[in-house]
């Protein structure tokens, strides 16, 4: 391979980016340079130097190929070029390892969850993680004289929200917890159609809902139906419903919202379904939504330990932000104990497995509701507790919401599309 070739070649040009480099011997085709790269590590890592004058000194010489082949590596040798063919032989490597995992998944049977770990250990190998300070000070400098608009995230349709958050932004990841039937999947819903219309890519990984479910919650969030309606259109919508009904279905589309409604899945498989989407869907960013934490399946099984499993979950979910360097948001379910308490509004330590999800979330949000609680209680308010803001402040923004369409409206009452 001629990447090899040339990678070698450099480093007989250049000893000192044998240092440098994050090749391995194993990440080579030809058995031949496997053992020449070795045996320049052994060389570099006892002081010596490489060239093709040492080299010939060496009893395995001919190993290598000899003078003659040493000198057609030197030929294709270039220090100022050894990024590019570190790139392409680490590509390269990165395919045949993808097909060796896949071979050795169909002889030994292995489970879904473990082929996709091993590949997305593949996938993470890179070389472009590095900023120099003065590579990053460059765009810096003339900062203080420059007009600079602030860069808004994925608008969540509520002034406040956006306001305290500037949006969801990319490569963070938000924590949306409540107890059951606060509402979570309604918000979530519309944060997604908020994302949708402006562009991004919103994709649903609903770990509890099925699909039919949640398309029904968003034609009626949209329409301003009734759920109640929804379970038979034909005899539930009105004349004037029914009219509205293509425009609904067509604005709903526009979304572009994507769902995966598979029970237990893991990070690993919605990375490779959201890397999927991303190949579908070049022209949009993705912005991903999962319902709900406690529902995702670990890789591995911590012997039932569930602090251990959420740790490692929560890790992940952060990991799956900074590769697609988009927003993750997650709901999550509060334990019991909030309902103990005479202040129902949630605390951190209200989140199940609290620990791992307080350190790694960017962003935490809470939903109350004054009418959960109290059946008597004709208000309408739910309120968005933001409890941990990583880059802005907290505090509480008020939202209509209406139970029964499943619609949530900024506090003036107007709908947000």
């Amino acid at each position: 391979m001629i990447a090899e070739k040339a990678l070698l070649g450099s480093f007989l040009k250049a000893n000192y980016l044998i240092k440098d480099t994050i090749i391995r011997p194993d990440h080579l085709v030809d058995a031949r340079n496997r053992q020449l790269l070795q045996t320049m590590i052994d060389l570099t890592g006892k002081g010596k130097n490489i060239d093709i004058i040492s080299l010939s000194t060496l009893a395995n010489f001919e190993d290598f190929g000899g003078i003659s082949y040493l000198n057609d590596l030197q030929s294709f040798g270039n220090a100022e070029k050894f990024q590019d063919y570190e790139d392409l032989v680490l590509e390269v490597w990165k395919e045949r390892e993808k097909q060796n995992i896949l071979t050795l998944a169909q002889n030994e049977d292995w489970e879904i969850d473990k082929i996709m770990t091993r590949l997305e250990g593949i996938n993470q190998a890179k070389l472009d993680d590095y900023t120099s300070i003065d590579t990053a000070l460059i765009d810096k400098f003339e900062a203080p004289w420059t007009e600079k608009s602030v860069k808004g995230g994925v608008q969540t349709g509520i002034k406040k929200l956006n306001n305290m958050t500037n949006g969801f932004q990319d490569s963070e990841v938000t924590i949306i917890a409540a107890r059951p039937s606060m509402g979570k999947t309604d918000v979530v819903i519309h944060f997604a159609k908020q994302a949708g219309w402006q562009g991004y890519l919103p994709i649903i990984f609903s770990l509890e809902m099925p699909e039919a479910s949640i398309t029904d919650r968003l034609l009626a969030s949209t329409g301003g139906f009734n759920r109640m309606r929804m379970r038979n259109l034909n005899k539930g919508l009105s004349d004037e419903q029914k009219e509205q009904w293509p425009n609904i279905i067509t604005r709903v589309s526009e979304t572009k919202i994507q769902i995966f409604d598979g029970a237990g899945q893991s990070v690993q498989e919605m990375r490779a379904k959201t890397r999927k989407m991303v190949h579908q869907f070049p022209d949009r960013k993705p912005i991903i939504f999962i319902d709900y934490l406690t529902l995702i399946r670990s890789a591995e099984f911590y012997g039932g330990n569930a602090h251990l499993q959420v740790t490692e979950i929560s890790k992940n979910l952060k990991g799956m932000a900074k590769e697609f360097n988009c927003p993750v948001i997650c709901l999550a379910q509060l334990n019991r104990s909030v309902e103990q308490r005479q202040e129902k509004r949630p605390m951190m330590s209200d989140i199940r497995e609290s620990g791992s999800v307080e350190q790694d979330a960017d962003l935490i949000i809470f939903l109350y509701r004054e009418k959960y609680y109290d059946k008597n209680s004709s208000s309408d308010v739910l309120e968005l507790i933001v409890a941990k803001n990583r880059n802005g402040p907290v505090g509480i923004v008020p939202s209509l919401y209406n139970e029964y369409t499943g619609e949530i409206t900024d506090v003036l009452n107007q709908r947000s599309v």
